[in-house]
């Protein structure tokens, strides 16, 4: 049974298909493309174009922070940015794109561990472990043909892209929080975990 996806920060305007998931339902897990393609457009609006988007903060304090301005490519230099104009990038790009992508791998790591009786495969993966079963093996003819590989359930291979994209999200998060520590002048040995958890313990805490 699908449970109700959590509810996501109000996506900020041009940006609500990086900073909010979509409807969490075993279908969009099970269709491990849809699930990849969000998470890459994710990563690259946000994570790949770092630079990018921190250098186009380097305007005039009084300005604010303009969450369009991100579109646009400024001068690349490693001056500190303004404290303001970083702190709105975190809390309205930054850790709200980085939640809804741990939201949506939280929920499909637990899809894939679940029960799955309407495995459309599983048939067919019956019959085939049986007939592999049935087979008269001859290992002196061919030496490989001991060798049976059943194909994967769609648990196994949700799992598989899980375990994946979870490894690749902490290489990306630190490689970012690297930047966002030169340019925004975070101070040193606060690490993006404690950063994401404080700004999660601040937004519950202001609900």
């Amino acid at each position: 049974m699908a449970s109700q996806p959590a509810s996501a920060p109000k996506a900020q305007e041009g940006r609500a298909s990086q900073s909010s998931h979509p409807v969490l339902t075993p279908q969009f897990c099970f269709s491990t493309a849809a699930l990849r393609d969000f998470i890459r457009v994710s990563r690259s609006s946000i994570d790949d174009s770092i630079t990018q988007n921190l250098n186009a903060l380097a305007t005039p304090a009084a300005r604010g922070f303009d969450i369009t301005s991100t579109s646009h490519r400024a001068p690349s230099g490693a001056r500190l940015l303004d404290p303001t104009a970083c702190t709105g990038f975190k809390s309205q790009i930054l850790f709200p794109g980085w939640k809804a992508r741990s939201d949506v791998l939280e929920y499909c790591g637990n899809v894939a561990v679940a029960p799955d009786p309407d495995d459309p495969g599983l048939v067919a993966r019956q019959l085939e472990e049986e007939r592999g079963k049935a087979r008269v093996i001859d290992d002196r003819l061919d030496p490989y043909s001991s060798r049976f590989f059943p194909r994967e359930s769609r648990t196994e291979e949700l799992a598989r892209v899980v375990r994946m994209e979870r490894g690749v999200e902490r290489i990306v998060r630190a490689r970012t929080w690297e930047v966002v520590e030169e340019r925004c002048g975070v101070r040193r040995g606060v690490g993006w975990e404690e950063a994401l958890r404080e700004w999660e313990s601040g937004r519950k805490g202001g609900e």
